[in-house]
């Protein structure tokens, strides 16, 4: 393999706003306060920052297919400003771009951003918009994200020959213990506590997935300022500091879609992108050694799927873990420390630098003591962009320096 990321590049600050309804705001606001925060954090100014890759999706409709609008708003010194996109691993596509421009030595101090006024769009995972493309909409015109996600159960179900009701117990459990987590952060569009009992009496949306088993649609940013580390320890000295370990991006390559090689009840993409970046963070037993993970729940099974995936439950084995508790705030591997996509809701292009956020604060101890993940040394995210048959998987690994 490639001499790799790891230690290469420090995160220096970051930055998040609350998410939810922020009809108050446009994306440029949104922008301007997560930047505000980011600064303040990192501890300089922003004529420092040399470069930005900013992330927005479907928001286009809002702000355009450039950078520019968000460069004018924030205000940045005359430096090159790129916009990233790349379905929901948008803000960890600005992310990893900012981190290798630092880590190829092309800038010292580099700007990730990821916004979306996703509320303003109208969008709601349904059918209608042509977002992935012309083709793609007559092909699957009457198609939606539910319907696509749903089916991963009923594959899985019969894959591992699990029954479904102990599927809809698993992701009864996921989705409830996403809402306890978010109740305790109050930068969470969803903050009531929602029992088993009553996630799994829902209207029902897409079987066997209900109303509680889909994350919801808000608006907002989050952004992250990286450096080297040796820079980092000038700025911030005896300070803490949180590493970039591992980044990872896998994008099918379409057989999974027409090759007839693929049972529905995985992610290709997630399984490679995991492999290849527990290999560049020096990883050998994800499950003993990652402290925490922030994994793309849009929908409560595709959490599950996805925690096999990652290698960290066995194949067929996640119902087991989850029912256990393993991946409860007080479990072995706390999962959606911070209330998910389910909680925080899924505006496209923040989400990714929302999860960093997550395992940065929770890295540095920032937490109040009933969310803090207890002696975290490995945090992963993880973004899953598209379509089951179709998409792309982002992973990122940060860690104390």
């Amino acid at each position: 393999m490639a001499d790799g990321i790891k230690d290469k590049v420090t995160i220096l600050g970051m930055g998040c706003t609350r998410f939810g309804e922020r009809w108050e705001s446009y994306a440029e606001d949104l922008a301007a306060e997560a930047l505000t925060e980011c600064l303040e954090d990192a501890g300089i100014e922003k004529n420092e920052i040399q470069a930005a890759y900013v992330g927005t999706h479907i928001d286009e409709i809002n702000v355009g297919k450039a950078a520019v609008p968000l460069s004018v708003a924030l205000k940045l010194p005359y430096i090159p400003v790129t916009r990233t996109e790349n379905y929901c691993a948008t803000a960890t596509e600005a992310f990893r771009a900012a981190c290798y421009s630092v880590a190829a030595g092309a800038y010292d101090i580099v700007l990730a951003l990821g916004v979306e006024k996703l509320k303003d769009t109208g969008y709601g995972g349904l059918p209608g918009g042509s977002w992935l493309g012309v083709q793609n909409s007559m092909m699957g015109a009457n198609t939606s994200a539910p319907g696509l996600f749903a089916q991963l159960a009923t594959a899985y179900s019969a894959k591992w020959d699990v029954p479904m009701e102990k599927i809809k117990d698993a992701m009864a459990h996921i989705s409830a213990k996403s809402h306890a987590n978010g109740v305790l952060n109050p930068r969470a569009h969803l903050r009531k506590v929602v029992s088993e009992d009553q996630i799994k009496a829902a209207p029902m949306i897409a079987y066997p997935l209900g109303l509680f088993d889909c994350c919801g649609v808000s608006d907002g940013a989050a952004c992250a300022i990286v450096t080297t580390p040796k820079i980092a320890k000038s700025l911030k000295k005896n300070q803490n500091m949180v590493n970039v370990k591992a980044l990872s991006v896998s994008v099918s390559s379409g057989e999974e879609s027409i090759g007839n090689s693929w049972d529905g009840a995985h992610f290709v993409t997630t399984r490679i992108a995991a492999s290849k970046a527990y290999e560049e963070a020096g990883i050998k037993n994800p499950r003993r050694e990652i402290s925490m993970c922030e994994v793309h729940d849009c929908f409560s099974i595709t959490e599950m799927v996805t925690l096999e995936d990652l290698h960290i439950s066995p194949k067929g084995g996640a119902y087991k873990d989850i029912m256990e508790g393993y991946y409860d705030l007080d479990g072995e591997v706390p999962c959606q420390v911070d209330g998910g996509l389910k909680c925080f809701g899924h505006p496209i292009g923040a989400s990714g630098l929302r999860m960093i956020y997550a395992m940065y604060e929770q890295l540095l101890e920032r937490v109040p003591e009933e969310r803090k993940v207890q002696n975290a040394r490995f945090g992963l995210t993880h973004n899953l962009g598209g379509m089951p048959h179709s998409n792309v998987a982002a992973i990122s690994i940060v860690g104390l320096g």
